[in-house]
């Protein structure tokens, strides 16, 4: 019977109650509306944005190749600040035989003719790295839950100002009924 109290109580904007009124039942199915399209949608769009993106990461490392290439100048500059990675130009083989040479970002402190490793595209072209299996998670993991957070927001948003212009409207209408009744609750003290 006390599970059954609370249940009533949780429910009391659904039963029937002559001090009820239109918007109180609309803003029952708001919160309604709002904690579903967060619970349904922000999980939703979590799961499917980080579904994409494993998707796409997993298709970068299938489609980029690790080649071994030559680099063609120094990556060490006199007077230069010292940076982690410096641009330098490359030499490649392609696998068909044929040479290739572009400028790439390399770790700083080498000499030309060190031997590096680049990644090309199927083309032949330079590309980036594509992230590891677990980076690539990592970055799945953390798109996915901004989607979620960013739709948990949304409704959260839309929601609150739903719920601000409903109680402007309750508030006008209560400002109209004391109007009314105001006048009528008698003599005034003094």
């Amino acid at each position: 019977m006390h599970a059954g109290r609370r249940t009533t109580k949780w429910l009391w904007l659904w039963r029937s109650n002559p001090l009820r009124r239109h918007e109180d039942v609309l803003e029952a199915w708001l919160v309604l509306v709002v904690w579903t399209i967060i619970a349904v949608g922000g999980t939703l769009a979590g799961v499917v944005t980080a579904h994409a993106a494993d998707s796409v990461f997993a298709q970068q490392r299938a489609e980029r190749i690790p080649v071994a290439a030559v680099l063609v100048s120094d990556t060490t500059q006199p007077g230069a600040k010292s940076y982690y990675r410096a641009l330098a130009k490359v030499s490649w083989t392609l696998p068909d035989g044929s040479s290739r040479t572009g400028n790439t970002l390399v770790d700083t402190g080498l000499k030309a003719g060190s031997h590096i490793v680049v990644y090309t595209d199927r083309q032949g072209e330079l590309s980036t790295q594509p992230p590891s299996r677990s980076a690539a998670d990592m970055e799945a993991a953390v798109l996915g839950t901004t989607a979620g957070l960013g739709v948990t927001g949304l409704a959260l948003g839309a929601g609150a100002l739903a719920r601000v212009r409903l109680d402007r409207r309750r508030f006008r209408q209560w400002g109209s009924e004391w109007a009314m009744v105001g006048p009528k609750w008698g003599h005034k003290t003094g």
